[in-house]
């Protein structure tokens, strides 16, 4: 078993660093760099020195690209954390450099990218946090879209069971609105006066709805009329 050893920290530019080979992660570089922006590089890149060869990034992979769109010179963002509206700026990264064996340099890679996913929030504590920032998440990675679904989150599906009733119950059917001319209504009852239950309008729909069905398709050619006593079609 080996452990990688700290070597030193250094100011290194982008051009000396090469991404991790095979990284799985992929992360959101535009909130990333948004952070940079608005709080600088507050965390070193993890970098793994060979003999003869660009410094590796085992950790920070997506930091190195957010630096890396940023690009050289002054980004025109007011107070930049990254190149702090320098134009001589060098796209560079803060990093702590190591020396590990392969074995070792994947599992931090792996470990980097897997443990925030394990992690959890406590919604109260989070919403205690953001609501320091007066409205204002730039840098945070939230929106105001999310702040608002965890100030009030959707229901949950057994929430959502109390509330409403089953899907297949009448309750959620679908109901027709719509206005019609005094005859047409007239009409209506007219033709659904023989339905089984004529106090329930759903009942009267249902039965002109039959007949509809049942009644000739008025696309389909009549067959012609046959003189019954010549047993040929009247001419």
């Amino acid at each position: 078993m080996t452990q990688a050893t700290y070597v030193r920290t250094a100011l290194l530019a982008l051009a000396d660093l090469t991404p991790f080979p095979g990284n799985a992660k992929r992360g959101d570089v535009r909130a990333i760099l948004e952070s940079l922006r608005r709080n600088g590089q507050y965390r070193a890149l993890v970098t793994r020195e060979l003999p003869g060869a660009p410094l590796v990034v085992l950790a920070g992979n997506h930091t190195a690209q957010a630096l890396h769109a940023h690009g050289a010179g002054d980004c025109g963002h007011e107070a930049c954390g990254v190149c702090g509206n320098d134009p001589a700026w060098t796209p560079a990264a803060r990093c702590e450099v190591v020396v590990c064996d392969e074995d070792t340099a994947r599992r931090i890679n792996l470990v980097d990218n897997r443990a925030a996913d394990l992690g959890s929030y406590d919604p109260d504590d989070l919403a205690e946090l953001l609501s320091f920032l007066n409205e204002d998440y730039s840098g945070t990675g939230y929106q105001d879209a999310d702040v608002e679904r965890l100030l009030a989150p959707p229901p949950s599906l057994e929430e959502l069971a109390d509330t409403y009733r089953d899907p297949e119950d009448e309750g959620m059917w679908p109901v027709l609105r719509f206005t019609v001319p005094p005859e047409d209504r007239d009409g209506f009852y007219d033709l659904t006066a023989g339905c089984s239950n004529p106090g329930d309008d759903a009942t009267r729909f249902r039965y002109l709805l039959d007949r509809a069905r049942a009644a000739p398709d008025p696309q389909q050619p009549a067959d012609p009329p046959h003189d019954h006593e010549q047993g040929s079609p009247r001419p």
